[in-house]
């Protein structure tokens, strides 16, 4: 090749190289979801989804609650809208800029614990006038199928049922045969999660106190069984199910407090540790401020959640767990990447649809 030639090659070669970076790698997806109680991120490598050949490249949250309204008036406050905004804004950039995932690549989606309230049309035009992109709501149902996919190993998923307690709800499921050859889906939801149980609960109390929070709380239990019975009876055939796969801030919470961070992808425990927990948590506090001094996990659990919050989760935990019959007979795990499941599970049925195009 003679000389002039190879530096035209050469040349042709950078271009070509920094055009495809200045685009960005057509193999990264990334999803921005806004939850009830924190907005995260995740960006996918996605090399063949068809055969499930995905890697997780980075994911990150921040700590903005913007549902803590809905309990009050069914509704999104401005002022909680405009700061969720601003952060998705910020990660969008960050995703886009720094990560280099194509813009088309990018979703933003609402969980369905923030899709209860009725103003989510001022969300979604509110993130479209600062990024341009249209936000997506899952609702219960959908996200509760994604959470299955994404939170139960293929081999168990006739065998169990999945529980998520989210911010603004709880929601599930679990897939039974029918007809003797179809798996069929079964959504389980109940309208309260960390956030919406204490709001209600505030609601009750006079003052600013832990005691009488744990007092209301406590005299509130009788409502959430209520709640919690209804959303069994109307699917009794999870009762039966052997294995329960819990995710969700709350159950986070417990096991990282309770047992330290969670070390497998899912990690057994029983009710009793729940219970252990719940008392210490309600009655002796200061042993998760003191373990927070040194354990960078138990700080960061106690940074996410007020005492309030965890004791409306770990209430909910343990009323969704004492009401299945032969509890102590059942399996139960903590599904450590269930925070992300649903949003994985999303951004990789999305890309599908995406990379039709190119």
């Amino acid at each position: 090749m003679k000389k002039t030639n190879l530096v035209v090659f050469l040349l042709a070669f950078l271009f070509i190289q920094t055009n495809n970076f200045a685009q960005g790698n057509k193999n990264l997806f990334a999803g921005i979801e806004i939850g009830s109680k924190g907005i995260k991120m995740t960006v996918l490598d996605i090399n063949n989804i068809k055969k499930g050949d995905f890697t997780i490249k980075t994911y990150w949250s921040e700590n903005v609650g913007i549902a803590k309204n809905i309990s009050i008036d069914s509704t999104l406050a401005k002022e909680d809208i405009d700061r969720g905004a601003a952060v998705v804004l910020a990660n969008y950039k960050k995703i886009k800029d720094e990560l280099k995932v194509p813009d088309e690549n990018i979703f933003i989606v609402g969980s369905s614990g923030v899709a209860m309230a009725k103003n989510t049309k001022d969300l979604t035009d509110k993130v479209k006038l600062l990024t341009q992109k249209d936000l997506d709501f899952i609702d219960a149902q959908t996200e509760g199928k994604m959470l299955l996919k994404g939170c139960i190993p293929p081999i168990d998923y006739e065998n169990s049922m999945v529980l998520d307690i989210g911010g603004g709800n709880t929601k599930g499921g679990y897939v039974d045969i029918l007809n003797n050859e179809n798996f069929v889906f079964f959504p389980l939801n109940l309208n309260y999660g960390t956030i919406t149980l204490t709001e209600a609960v505030n609601k009750k109390t006079r003052n600013n106190d832990i005691s009488e929070y744990n007092n209301k709380s406590f005299g509130y239990l009788p409502v959430l069984r209520e709640q919690v019975t209804a959303m069994y009876n109307s699917r009794p055939v999870a009762l039966k199910k052997e294995k329960i796969y819990l995710s969700g801030g709350a159950v986070w919470a417990f096991y990282t407090l309770y047992n330290g961070v969670a070390k497998e992808t899912f990690n057994e425990f029983k009710l009793e540790d729940v219970i252990n927990y719940d008392a210490i948590l309600k009655n002796n506090f200061k042993k998760f401020e003191e373990m927070a001094k040194t354990d960078k996990d138990v700080e960061r659990v106690l940074k996410t959640y007020s005492q309030k919050y965890l004791i409306s989760g770990s209430n909910i935990l343990l009323v969704c767990l004492e009401a299945v019959p032969h509890i102590n007979e059942k399996k139960l795990y903590f599904a450590k990447e269930g925070q992300i499941a649903w949003l994985v599970s999303y951004i990789a049925d999305r890309s599908e649809k995406v990379k039709k195009v190119y």
